[in-house]
C-alpha cells in the first residue's frame, strides 16, 4: 500500500512493467490499484439493493445525463470518493443537483449506496471503473463542476509522474465541463498543493479563482470529513483549488 494522507480518499499504487516512460493518462501508470477488500454486510446490501437503481455501467456510448437523471440539472462529477460520505452529504444537501461519483473501491462503492440508500439520496449514480475510461464517456462541455478530493500525493519524487493532477488530465477535464465551470481540489499535503497550483494556473483555459498562487477558503459545500477533523486538531494544513473554465 501506498504511504497515506490523514484524509478519506486515498488510492494505492500497482507496479505495472515497461511503463516507466508512458503518460500516466495511457495504458500503463495509474494512479490507483483496485484494492482487493471484504464487503461489510452493509456495503454488500448496498450494492445489492441500489445498484440497479444508482450504478452506471461503462458502455461505448456517450452519457445522456438528462436520461440517466430525468432532468436537465447542474452535474458534479467527482472522481475518487472513497467511502462516500461527503459526496452522499453534498448530494442530500443539493437536492436540486445531480451528482456522479466515481471510485475503483468496491467496499466504497458499497458504502456509498449503503448512505445513499440510508439518506433517501435519489440524486446521485455512480460508477465503480477507472475515472479515466469514464471520462472518455462524457460529452464535451455537459459537466458543471468536477471534484477532486484528497487524492493519493504520491510524495516520493519516483512517484510523482503517478499524480492523477497533470497537464493532460487538466485538458482531459477542461473538454467535459462547461465555459464557466468549475475544477475543484483539495489535499491535505502541502507539497500537492505546490504541484497542483504550478500544473493548473499554466493550464490552457483555466483560471484561478482565487488569483495566480492562490487557494481558496474551504466552501460550506464541501464537508468536512473525520480526517480532516483530526487534521485539523493536529496542526495539519488543508487546502481548496478551485479553477474556472474560460474557454
Amino acid at each position: 500500500m501506498a504511504e497515506q494522507t490523514t484524509t478519506e480518499h486515498t488510492t494505492t499504487e500497482t507496479e505495472v512493467t515497461n511503463s516507466e516512460t508512458q503518460s500516466p493518462y495511457r495504458r500503463g501508470i495509474k494512479s490507483f490499484v483496485i484494492r482487493a477488500g471484504r464487503l461489510t454486510k452493509g456495503q454488500q446490501g448496498g450494492l445489492d439493493r441500489q445498484w440497479p437503481h444508482m450504478g452506471l455501467e461503462l458502455s461505448d456510448e456517450a452519457l445522456d445525463l438528462p436520461r440517466i437523471f430525468g432532468r436537465d440539472a447542474h452535474v458534479v462529477f467527482e472522481i475518487g470518493y472513497g467511502m462516500g460520505q461527503s459526496l452522499v452529504q453534498m448530494a442530500h444537501a443539493a437536492p436540486d443537483k445531480d451528482f456522479i461519483g466515481v471510485e475503483v473501491h468496491l467496499p466504497g462503492v458499497g458504502s456509498l449506496l449503503s448512505m445513499a440508500e440510508d439518506a433517501g439520496v435519489t440524486n446521485l449514480r455512480t460508477f465503480k471503473d477507472d475515472a479515466i475510461e469514464v471520462l472518455k464517456r462524457i460529452p464535451d462541455n455537459s459537466i458543471d463542476t468536477v471534484q477532486l478530493f484528497f487524492p493519493d500525493p504520491w510524495h516520493k519524487k519516483k512517484h510523482h509522474k503517478r499524480r492523477i493532477v497533470q497537464p493532460e488530465f487538466a485538458q482531459t477535464l477542461r473538454r467535459i465541463l462547461k465555459v464557466g465551470g468549475v475544477f475543484h481540489m483539495a489535499t491535505d499535503w502541502e507539497q500537492y498543493k505546490e504541484h497542483m497550483l504550478e500544473v493548473m494556473d499554466v493550464a490552457e483555459g483555466y483560471e484561478n479563482i482565487a488569483g495566480t498562487g492562490q487557494c481558496v477558503p474551504r466552501p460550506a459545500h464541501r464537508p468536512l470529513t473525520k480526517f480532516e477533523n483530526r487534521g485539523e486538531r493536529l496542526g495539519h494544513g488543508v487546502w481548496d483549488l478551485m479553477f474556472k473554465k474560460t474557454h
